[in-house]
């Protein structure tokens, strides 16, 4: 476990490793449900089938699975199964995975009745995470309906053992100027052997590099509103192997 995870004054969890903070104070459930879920098109895209799979590349202090499986659990045309897929080289401890939750704030409603799940569902992921090991492991929740395959170690090196192909994929990590090795085209082109032609991938990330790896992969890319203090967003679609799938535009409209 990493001990050097720290909370600054405001309540952010900040890591001094990277110089960055995991998320942003007071903005975090907003971000989980508008960037992430809203960015690959979900509740929607799990309603009335078999299963969804999401794919992220930074599971930080777990929230945007919790936020995901709490969505899930609220929505009564879920899938019949939802498997999260999360890579972290850096794995906090059980105790900060539930003080994130604790620092949590809800600005609406609807923010509220997530927090209210989240609370519920995070000491489940607390009692499982003693069983925390390197590379990766499942965990079942929700009487099997819920699956996390969380990969502990270098992402490059975790990529290629993940299971696939992913419906949805959250693009997340510390900053490219603080982590570069989680953004490079090499990351991005093994997220992309995981997708098929179709996939949602979402991110608060709209740096002109990543655009271009993202591209470079085989996904079209949009720019959306953001949420303050990133005033955009991307979403992207994966259209197939760059190489075969023929000229494209990189973005949808930018």
């Amino acid at each position: 476990m990493d001990p050097t995870l720290a909370w600054l004054p405001d309540g952010s969890p900040y890591s001094p490793r990277y110089g960055d903070v995991y998320r942003s104070h007071g903005g975090a459930l907003a971000q989980a449900r508008t960037v992430f879920l809203g960015g690959c098109g979900l509740p929607m895209g799990w309603e009335d089938r078999a299963s969804c799979r999401i794919l992220e590349t930074g599971f930080g202090l777990g929230l945007n699975f919790l936020a995901s499986w709490a969505a899930w659990q609220a929505d009564e045309r879920r899938s019949s199964q939802l498997h999260f897929v999360s890579l972290e080289a850096h794995p906090v401890s059980a105790a900060d995975l539930l003080q994130g939750v604790q620092t949590l704030q809800a600005r609406d409603a609807q923010e509220l009745a997530l927090l209210s799940r989240i609370q519920m569902l995070a000491d489940d992921l607390a009692r499982a995470w003693a069983g925390l090991r390197p590379g990766l492991q499942h965990w079942d929740f929700d009487d099997g309906r819920v699956r996390l395959s969380l990969g502990i170690g270098d992402v490059l090196a975790q990529l290629p053992g993940l299971p696939g192909p992913v419906d949805a994929v959250y693009l997340d990590g510390f900053s490219p100027a603080r982590n570069p090795a989680m953004w490079s085209a090499e990351v991005i082109q093994g997220v992309a052997r995981l997708c098929h032609p179709g996939t949602r991938l979402a991110s608060w990330c709209v740096a002109g590099a990543v655009r271009q790896r993202l591209q470079q992969a085989g996904f079209e890319w949009r720019k959306q509103a953001g949420l303050a203090p990133k005033w955009q967003r991307l979403e992207a679609r994966y259209l197939g192997p760059a190489d075969t799938a023929g000229l494209r535009p990189g973005s949808a409209g930018a």
